[in-house]
């Protein structure tokens, strides 16, 4: 099946006894067994949820791995997918991460043991220095949150494999309608089911995708030991987002294009990071490894007051963190998804107060224009 097809067929193969269109919301915490020494497939839905399992099959076919799990978060995927790793092991992960996976690294992961060293995983020769004999794990986001660091994922598996290391991609951006980093040979895939998956800000998801069933039932036992699976509603919610992913995908990835150019001819507008301009550092990549380039989009504008006038001046896009939705939204990263980042090292980073990031919706992308003119310069 062609993916536009797998979005909504792709678990067609169960089915219930009412023959439902729609997959129903299992809510029950326990199962009755068939028998003594009878398999079932259920028994307990930590362990296995009926609406759970057809999403987790869904999102595995998308992806192309041999299974994946669903969370109630995006850092319960990331955390129970680190589980694999313990005292004495090194990751090498990306410099510009998602300021809640630096905090589980950091104050948690390290505190068992685990080593971490941040490079820019874009530069490959960084990457190689890095490597040490304990090195078990390159973790990945391309492009990165929020400065849009593409790493190109092929040549950094080829690093990894030729140790005896795991790849891990956080996917989140591009979803598997733009990229499938198992194909490029990743181990783990990462998402926030939250953001465009689901597509609506209306609930909590994650998800960890293994390429080999080994992988899978590694993952899968430190789910089952540890918890903070998916709800069934929840799991109802993020595959009715699904059906409409590539429909919703293809609206924003046209409408942030136009909105970057917009933004790089806006004289307010010190630099626009957009992957998908030709001359930004990484578009090659992205070309290679990718079908598409999202929607996010970050600005530095040229002051602190103008950052400020721009939040509260927005009527079609909302100041709200987030990402990923069908409206259009503006993060001040400082202050919300890297807030527990040390300021010097944003500052050094470039996430500063005049950076904003952006999350393109599918609105009328003129409207849209017009909203952020009319803040910019109104």
């Amino acid at each position: 099946m062609e993916f536009e097809t797998l979005c909504l067929h792709a678990d067609n193969n169960e089915s219930d006894e009412w023959g439902t269109l729609t997959v129903p919301i299992c809510q029950s915490a326990t199962f009755v067994h068939k028998g003594v020494n009878v398999p079932s497939e259920y028994s307990y839905s930590r362990l296995s949820n009926p609406t759970r399992r057809h999403l987790e099959r869904t999102v595995a076919a998308l992806e192309g791995g041999a299974d994946a799990y669903a969370f109630s978060s995006g850092m319960t995927a990331i955390t129970v997918s680190m589980m694999l790793f313990g005292p004495g092991d090194h990751v090498i992960a990306s410099d510009d991460l998602y300021g809640g996976a630096l905090r589980l690294f950091r104050q948690v992961c390290a505190c068992n043991g685990i080593d971490f060293d941040f490079v820019d995983t874009s530069d490959l020769e960084a990457v190689k220095k890095a490597v040490r004999p304990n090195t078990k794990l390159i973790y990945l986001e391309t492009p990165s949150n929020p400065l849009m660091h593409v790493t190109d994922i092929g040549e950094i598996v080829k690093i990894a494999h030729g140790i005896g290391a795991l790849v891990y991609v956080d996917n989140t951006f591009l979803t598997p309608y733009f990229q499938r980093p198992l194909e490029l040979g990743a181990d783990v895939v990462l998402h926030s089911g939250t953001k465009y998956l689901g597509g609506h800000n209306d609930t909590l998801a994650g998800f960890a995708v293994a390429s080999t069933k080994e992988l899978a039932e590694k993952i899968l036992f430190y789910s089952k030991t540890i918890g903070g699976q998916l709800a069934p509603f929840d799991a109802f919610l993020i595959e009715r987002g699904i059906k409409t992913l590539p429909l919703r995908m293809d609206r924003i990835n046209e409408n942030a294009g136009s909105i970057a150019e917009f933004l790089r001819n806006e004289k307010k507008i010190g630099k626009v990071y957009y992957v998908g301009l030709e001359d930004f550092k990484g578009y090659d990549i992205m070309k290679k490894q990718a079908r598409g380039f999202g929607g996010m989009i970050s600005v530095e504008v040229e002051s602190k007051e103008l950052a400020e006038k721009i939040l509260a001046g927005v009527k079609v896009f909302r100041f709200a963190e987030s990402l990923g939705g069908v409206d259009s939204l503006i993060t001040y990263p400082m202050l919300q998804t890297h807030a527990d980042v040390p300021e010097e090292e944003r500052n050094r980073r470039g996430i500063n107060d005049r950076f904003l990031r952006i999350s393109v919706g599918i609105e009328n992308v003129n409207d849209l224009i017009e909203d952020l003119r009319q803040a910019i310069n109104g």
